[in-house]
């Protein structure tokens, strides 16, 4: 699977973590920075990110860093066909797919370790959505 990720300064060590875990399971990545602890501004890596997987068929999930992962989230959300999803357990990860249909989970680096990271996203990436019900409430986010 092609998955894109993205961070500001905060979400950097998590990101390079999470870059190597992902390969590690086989998924492609497509790293869109920041590429350093330098101070960065977190829209200039949420935008590009929820952009490509909002058009690119290639690239069906996301994932943002951020310290409490609220700026990536809330930024990334303002893109048409993005549901990002804040996430700080395994099981939060596991609801934000099945029941939100989430296609950009959002990792909050200064509240979760690295191993919950990897197991929130591993089981992200795992997850289906279970449509039904749920189905109908996710089609009424969308602004028109």
């Amino acid at each position: 699977m092609n998955i894109v990720i993205g961070s500001d300064h905060a979400g950097y060590a998590y990101k390079k973590f999470l870059v190597k875990k992902l390969e590690s399971w086989g998924h492609k990545v497509s790293d869109l920075g920041t590429d350093g602890l330098e101070s960065v501004d977190y829209p200039d890596f949420a935008h590009p990110v929820a952009d490509k997987v909002a058009t690119s068929s290639r690239h069906r999930f996301g994932v943002l860093i951020c310290g409490s992962a609220n700026g990536v989230a809330m930024t990334a959300n303002k893109v048409q066909k993005i549901r990002a999803a804040i996430c700080w357990t395994k099981e939060i990860a596991e609801l934000a797919r099945s029941h939100n249909d989430a296609n950009i989970i959002c990792i909050p680096a200064r509240f979760v370790n690295k191993r919950t990271a990897a197991a929130m996203l591993k089981a992200f990436l795992a997850t289906e959505f279970e449509g039904g019900r749920h189905k109908r409430r996710v089609g009424k986010i969308a602004c028109m």
